[in-house]
């Protein structure tokens, strides 16, 4: 486990505050693992609609399904084995894919990338003066 003994105060605004507040809310997060999230380069998210939980659980149970029907139909040897597998790893994905859309927090785009964007534009916008 990490060792967390080092205090961390800032001020804020009203304003700041308010949206800070608001912001973490949403995520769901305590204020301590929305600021972790974001000092490590992520962004994080709304926290999942309440039928997200009751959604997965179903998929893992399909899943689990699925897995309990291969071990028998292998010992039975009556199975489609890559087709099997090829639907397995497409279910798994599936999952995946869900997770990092609804619940992984998202990177932040690199500051100097956007600050070359930045630069860029007004560059463009001067020379088309």
């Amino acid at each position: 486990m990490r060792n967390r003994d080092i205090p961390f105060l800032f001020r804020l605004n009203r304003e700041e505050a308010d949206a800070f507040r608001e912001r973490v809310k949403r995520s769901g997060l305590s204020q301590e693992a929305y600021v972790r999230q974001s000092i490590s380069g992520k962004t994080p998210r709304d926290m999942p609609p309440p039928d997200y939980y009751s959604m997965m659980k179903e998929l893992h149970k399909i899943g689990n399904n699925l897995n309990q029907i291969a071990k028998k139909a292998h010992v039975l040897n009556v199975i489609d084995v890559q087709r099997y597998d090829r639907d397995m790893r497409k279910f798994e994905e599936a999952v995946r894919l869900i997770t990092e859309a609804v619940i992984l927090p998202e990177p932040f785009e690199n500051p100097q990338s956007l600050a070359c964007r930045e630069e860029a534009a007004q560059g463009g916008a001067q020379r088309r003066e």
